[in-house]
């Protein structure tokens, strides 16, 4: 009993991550007025409101060129299972402070990129680079900085990054260029406290309880 007990933890431990589906932003509208992007973030059930605020070019709410849709790959990974499917997208090109609230706390929000091209980028709190690639307009390595909490981009960078934690607003700064690309997505809302194992997991839980009624039945 007890090597089976060891034996449940040690495969809960060893359990591979599975991508999850990724809800991304639908941009519905723009502000001139206070220079701002509105769209919704649908997950289940639940619709998040979702406001960037501060300087940007342009904002695709209603199609256009689909610069997520060159190599859809790259927006995919052991953690998100899918990248943006719109071509809604926010360009930046005057540097400096973002804004992006959310009507109620997400967990581990992910920003999505195009041709963030030898830019610095900093959100003040720490971040994963999930995957890049060569995207729409080539390719480019997020050289992360040292603090974790932003990259410069080395060349034409295009993926995801995912900020660790459960937020209301993200807040960033960026350097000025031609333009570079933003959305945004989530995995889920926060939850506390009703986390759901991964199918992974269920399948080892059944078979470790399976296990255990066996050898109980046996004694």
């Amino acid at each position: 009993m007890r090597l089976l007990a060891t034996a449940l933890i040690a495969a809960f431990a060893s359990a591979p991550a599975l991508a999850a589906p990724a809800y991304w932003t639908d941009w519905t509208s723009t502000s001139n007025i206070t220079s701002a992007v509105i769209g919704d973030l649908t997950v289940g059930s639940t619709t998040v409101g979702v406001t960037f605020s501060g300087p940007y070019s342009f904002a695709q709410t209603s199609g256009g060129t689909n610069y997520w849709a060159s190599n859809p790959v790259i927006y995919t990974s052991a953690t998100v299972d899918n990248g943006p499917s719109t071509a809604d997208i926010i360009a930046l090109n005057g540097g400096g402070r973002k804004t992006i609230t959310f009507s109620q706390s997400v967990h581990n929000p992910l920003i999505g990129l195009v041709s963030w091209n030898s830019n610095t980028v900093d959100f003040g709190v720490p971040i994963n680079v999930l995957s890049y690639g060569c995207g729409f307009w080539g390719c480019g390595t997020p050289d992360v900085n040292p603090a974790g909490t932003g990259f410069f981009g080395n060349g034409e960078v295009h993926g995801v990054i995912q900020l660790v934690g459960d937020y209301t607003s993200i807040t960033f700064t960026d350097t000025s260029e031609n333009w570079h690309g933003i959305t945004v997505g989530v995995l889920g809302v926060s939850t506390p406290n009703t986390d759901v194992p991964e199918p992974a997991s269920m399948a080892l839980l059944g078979g470790a309880l399976g296990a255990l009624a066996l050898a109980r039945r046996k004694r």
